[in-house]
């Protein structure tokens, strides 16, 4: 049994968004039934959180056509969360009349990736957000809060961790139980993460932090390290490493979920996660996207098995 290093999370809660922010940047468009498959393998993992889809207009985003279908197909069990994104008012009432329990709200840190990402500026995004939050609030559905372009943007370069830590408190004020930074481009590295970080926790206790990270320049696990070692103690990822940014051209995937616990069990942390049964679901949504796995972990156990 490894050691944990004293300063670490005893455990930590994975939030699997490979069935959203995964497959919604796959260019194959996956069939309904395929994702409804997915989910239900992910919910048998240990996984404890699933984002599933996106109420967004499908023609913004066309791979979450069908939402409300996956939605009120995916088998609920018990224990297990299942938020969905929900970008204003119209979608959040979608999302609830096809059963949706938990939902986020999508904030930039960036001026011209909000304008690209989600029509709007941030001051007019948080005008929305506000409206869908109270109205979750009044329902008893809890609301989480993104904050892309947490360590660069695209179009900006880099992004201040003054400008990050302002869009977290405020979306924290309206009452997003917790707050995911998210290194839309994967730019980030343990330096800017850390600096980031500090700024935040100025406004926002650790844990209602969340970080998500791409892995674009190959920095994911180490940053991921680094908030853990800060007090961090919820990971977002994606299992084989889906999805990138449809609005942040270059953007690889996520940090892949079997290589994040991989990492996170060789800390002697805990998870409730099945390893195995996470590369099991992995190998089923890429055979059924047709691509291979970006994950390295799933690459070398696949391959020692020979298959």
């Amino acid at each position: 049994e490894s050691g944990q290093l004293p300063e670490l999370p005893k455990y930590v809660k994975v939030v699997e968004v490979g069935p959203r922010d995964g497959l919604q940047n796959e260019r194959v468009i996956v069939p309904t039934d395929i994702k409804i498959e997915f989910i239900n393998q992910l919910s048998q993992t240990g996984l404890s959180v699933i984002e599933v889809t996106s109420f967004v207009s499908s023609r913004w985003v066309p791979q979450m056509f069908d939402h409300a279908e996956v939605m009120k197909g995916i088998r609920q069990y018990p224990g297990i969360r299942y938020p969905v994104l929900t970008p204003n008012l119209q979608g959040f009432h979608r999302a609830v009349a096809a059963g949706a329990t938990e939902i986020s709200v999508f904030g930039a840190a960036s001026e011209s990736f909000s304008k690209k990402n989600i029509n709007c500026s941030i001051e007019e995004s948080m005008g929305k957000f506000e409206e869908v939050i109270k109205s979750a609030a009044q329902m008893n559905i809890p609301a989480r809060g993104y904050v892309s372009c947490a360590l660069g943007c695209p179009y900006e370069g880099s992004i201040t961790p003054q400008k990050v830590a302002e869009v977290s408190k405020r979306l924290y004020g309206m009452g997003c139980y917790e707050i995911s930074l998210g290194d839309t481009t994967g730019v980030g590295t343990p330096g800017s993460m850390k600096r980031m970080l500090e700024c935040v926790m100025k406004e926002i206790p650790p844990a209602a932090l969340a970080v998500h990270c791409h892995d674009t320049y190959g920095q994911a696990l180490a940053n991921i390290l680094t908030a853990l070692q800060m007090g961090v103690n919820v990971v977002d990822s994606a299992v084989s490493g889906l999805g990138g940014c449809p609005y942040a051209r270059g953007a690889s995937g996520n940090v892949a979920t079997e290589d994040l616990i991989y990492m996170l069990h060789g800390l002697g942390i805990d998870t409730g996660v099945n390893l195995y049964k996470v590369m099991e679901a992995g190998d089923f949504i890429c055979k059924a996207v047709n691509r291979t796995t970006n994950s390295k972990v799933a690459q070398a156990s696949f391959s020692a098995l020979g298959s």
